[in-house]
């Protein structure tokens, strides 16, 4: 969702770093997720991510061949659709993010991911305790630094997630230094909800899904222009009250379905909701 009485935006991650055990309506192999990127397009979404669909061997060239595949055959039903991927797992970032490039080069990305900061990542224990792990999803002000300047170069609005607080503060400095490229938007990320208490999965990094939450990332964009999304990782896009990623609770429904009920939700407070090519032009993508 983007700014506070704009249009709404909504974007759809598809199928996270899940499997189908998770819920039989995931998408995991490639025609899968070109099926359900259409139905999300049909039910009123302007912008769809997805990750690998190759597994863990995938490498950036594979994914790049088979991402290209993939949008091509959505764009073709939605020629102003805005599709992104996700990285392979391990490596330098210059190494995992390079079919960006590619995938740029062939006009068929607008967008691509931007992660400003670092965090820990992990799982619960059975105690529910953070489980001992040594991963630390880590992007150096170095990286940043290389990523912003990748997508200015390829003409890529950059979207970025924010973990964290510090990842905001990141975005925030390159955007009054006038260092921030052309279309960026920001993707506030709360953990914990249903999912922690459901099953193991993603420890509750950053804040919880809460309303006054959000207020406080909202108050570090005061004079700020960036549109803004949330993203629950995980829960109910209905019942959280904010959004989501990588789906879990009680019902098991399929992204189309989640689509219908944010585009309901939409109509009842009277926001009208963008098309792709509304979006790209409301956001200032350089490739619109």
């Amino acid at each position: 969702m983007a700014r506070r009485d704009g249009p709404v935006v909504i974007e759809v991650a598809l199928n996270g770093i899940h499997t189908k055990s998770a819920t039989p309506h995931l998408p995991t192999s490639p025609d899968e997720i070109v099926a359900d990127m259409i139905r999300c397009l049909d039910a009123g979404a302007s912008v769809c991510h997805q990750h690998d669909a190759l597994g863990p061997e995938g490498t950036p060239e594979d994914m790049a061949a088979v991402c290209l595949d993939t949008y091509r055959r959505v764009l073709a039903r939605h020629p102003d659709a805005i599709l992104y991927p996700a990285t392979p797992w391990g490596g330098p970032l210059q190494r995992r993010w390079s079919h960006h490039a590619t995938l740029a080069e062939a006009g068929v990305l607008k967008t691509a991911f931007v992660d400003p900061g670092s965090t820990n990542l992990g799982v619960l224990d059975e105690d529910g305790v953070p489980a001992p792990t040594d991963l630390v999803y880590a992007h150096s002000y170095a990286d940043i630094r290389w990523w912003f300047g990748e997508c200015g170069r390829l003409r890529l609005a950059p979207n970025m997630s924010i973990f964290e607080p510090g990842f905001l503060q990141a975005a925030l400095a390159y955007e009054r230094a006038g260092r921030l490229p052309a279309g960026g938007y920001v993707r506030f990320y709360f953990g914990g909800g249903e999912y922690l208490r459901a099953r193991p999965g993603p420890f509750s990094f950053g804040m919880p899904p809460l309303v006054p939450c959000l207020e406080a990332y909202l108050a570090m964009l005061e004079g700020s222009a960036l549109p803004w999304f949330v993203a629950v990782l995980a829960g109910d896009v209905v019942g959280s009250g904010l959004a989501l990623e990588d789906a879990a609770g009680a019902r098991d429904v399929s992204n189309a379905e989640l689509v219908e009920e944010v585009t309901a939700l939409a109509a009842e407070v009277g926001r009208p909701v963008a098309s792709p090519a509304e979006a790209a032009k409301l956001f200032g993508f350089p490739r619109a």
